[in-house]
């Protein structure tokens, strides 16, 4: 089984939104536009890794809510974030989805088991390929409601400072921003509580990654 590094944005939860506004993790979550390709790169999987292209298994047990981990599949960023009740209220709100390119995932970026209003396979956690769908920048996490300089009805998401696109915390656009597409959604599944397999289906399941727009 691959080990692959893995880093978390942790954020402590004293917020009606479940997301932090402690001090510390606005200084983190605003360094992230900055540090980001260095980051990514200090990532890189091994040389058997990518020539096998084999699933990743990532403990996901201890991860509190609110808070990212980025890991490596197929040379590529992958996000995973714990959402709490709060945002995923704030996901089908209507006056959200109102303002999204695509709330409903009609576009092929995702497998049918995620094609629902979380899109992934529970609604706590998101699983997203971290690549903004304009240009291929790696957008940075923002989870701060009405935060990091995004105005008052900033609901938490992503946002990539190559060229301002926007996603919410299910990695779908918002309307009026460069980027096409919702973030792509890998072939992931649960083996067991608390692990999150990246790179394999659900048995039943042949949705192929390479197929999405």
């Amino acid at each position: 089984m691959n080990d692959p590094g893995q880093t978390a944005i942790q954020l402590a939860d004293t917020d009606h939104r479940d997301f932090l506004t402690a001090a510390t993790a606005v200084v983190a979550v605003a360094g992230i536009a900055t540090t980001a390709l260095p980051f990514i790169e200090s990532l890189q999987p091994s040389a058997d890794t990518l020539a096998l292209a084999g699933p990743v298994d990532v403990d996901v047990s201890k991860m509190l809510v609110g808070e990212q981990l980025m890991v490596r599949w197929l040379d590529k960023p992958v996000f995973i974030v714990r959402r709490g009740s709060d945002a995923l209220a704030e996901l089908r709100a209507e006056a959200h989805t109102q303002r999204l390119r695509d709330p409903d995932s009609a576009e092929f970026q995702q497998p049918t088991y995620a094609r629902n209003w979380h899109r992934s396979i529970t609604p706590e956690f998101l699983v997203a390929v971290g690549i903004c769908t304009h240009l291929g920048c790696v957008p940075g996490y923002r989870p701060i409601v009405g935060g990091a300089g995004l105005g008052a009805d900033w609901p938490g998401g992503y946002f990539c400072a190559c060229h301002a696109s926007r996603y919410d915390l299910a990695g779908r656009v918002f309307k009026g921003v460069p980027a096409p597409f919702n973030l792509p959604v890998p072939p992931h599944w649960f083996p067991g509580e608390g692990l999150v397999r990246i790179g394999e289906n659900p048995k039943g399941d042949e949705f192929d990654f390479k197929s999405i727009n």
